[in-house]
């Protein structure tokens, strides 16, 4: 972690939250059903937890705005030879997660075939959109760079009204998004968590999701150059509100939608995490807030973002191949503990409380230990 970001404690504690949140909604215990607001929005609307992966992007900004100072001391060069090997990293580490463990052994042992793995997701979707937007910065000015944000998101909106089904422009067989994805990777390529093949994190949507970081940087540079008064507060809040009410009035004829990425749900995000950043500068920068040192577990946690991520993704994959009475060890941990002991969602929301925990010890050790992995 950059050590100018150790006096904002609210950012830190805004990445923390945002990556402990994450991993909540993303490892339910099996046997039930999450509780609703655990769970994604099936098509247009929206939950808490659709609120999480566009937070994590908003602070993917946030870290930008402490290390692009670095870019104005060196040649455009190494700006770019930074930003391109960056990026090239976090995709490629994105899709050998969904290519892991590499190998099967149903019917004996043989190796995953590479040509039904996912190319687009989540850290790829990271990947491209902190390349665009950091590119953006550097390279233009900021009028410029908010009003191709402005571009973005209306363009997003005019593609999809063109070049998708006329007869249903926002469903999820006939948007555009999907139709450019089937061509540019195919169906085997493709996400099918939604039954058909259809990507969330798919290539059209991204054009969109770049606003996100480009909101969560200008949040964080105006956050240092403000410094943590009320004014700051008070001008997060009010562009926060602001941001919800321009979403609200945008869902009429353009819907809140996670798994399209629309604009209004860029912008409903961006003005939640706004108000949500400036709730924490007022408990911990102005009021100090932070009785018994509690802001040190979320801190901890975001010290080490991508790693205690790719991990949180991967870990229950080889312990789920372990076999017990005739059914995965993931599954026999939820049947005979935790729906044993809280029977219902309530097992499934303490098990994915479990597993965040175990995660973040990771983290503790590693933050103990001084190593802070990055790309």
């Amino acid at each position: 972690m950059d050590k100018s970001s150790s006096r904002f404690l609210s950012l830190d504690v805004f990445r923390g939250m945002t990556l402990c949140f994450m991993i909540i909604v993303n490892t339910p215990g099996s046997g039930a059903a999450p509780f609703s607001p655990l769970e994604h929005a099936a098509w247009h609307g929206f939950t808490p937890t659709d609120l999480v992966f566009p937070s994590f992007l908003f602070a993917v900004g946030n870290a930008m705005s402490f290390s692009m100072k670095r870019y104005q001391e060196i040649g455009n060069a190494a700006v770019l030879s930074k930003i391109f090997r960056r990026t090239l990293l976090i995709f490629l580490i994105g899709y050998l997660m969904y290519w892991f463990p590499f190998f099967s052994m149903n019917g004996g042992f043989h190796w995953k075939p590479i040509d039904t793995t996912r190319i687009m997701g989540v850290l790829q979707r990271i990947a491209l959109c902190y390349c665009f937007a950091s590119l953006m910065i550097h390279f233009l000015a900021k009028r410029t760079v908010i009003i191709l944000s402005i571009l973005f998101l209306v363009l997003y909106w005019v593609l999809l009204l063109i070049y998708s089904n006329p007869t249903d422009p926002l469903s999820m067989t006939g948007n555009a998004g999907i139709y450019l994805d089937k061509f540019l990777f195919g169906d085997k390529h493709l996400y099918h968590g939604e039954g058909i093949p259809f990507d969330p994190e798919g290539v059209l949507s991204t054009l969109p999701a770049i606003v996100n970081v480009v909101v969560g940087y200008y949040a964080g540079k105006f956050v240092q150059q403000k410094g943590k008064g009320y004014d700051t507060t008070t001008k997060l809040l009010l562009t926060g509100c602001l941001f919800i009410f321009l979403a609200l009035c945008w869902n009429m004829v353009f819907p809140i939608n996670k798994k399209l990425w629309t604009s209004s749900f860029v912008l409903v995000t961006t003005g939640l995490d706004l108000v949500i950043l400036s709730a924490l500068i007022y408990a911990l920068e102005i009021n100090n807030w932070n009785k018994g040192n509690w802001a040190k577990f979320f801190t901890t946690m975001g010290k080490n973002p991508l790693p205690v991520y790719v991990l949180s993704e991967i870990l229950l994959i080889p312990v789920s191949m372990i076999i017990i009475s005739g059914t995965n060890a993931v599954d026999w941990i939820n049947n005979v503990f935790y729906q044993v002991i809280a029977p219902g969602p309530i097992g499934s929301l303490l098990f994915a409380i479990s597993f965040m925990l175990v995660c973040w010890l990771v983290a503790y050790l590693l933050d103990k230990k001084n190593i802070y992995i990055r790309v």
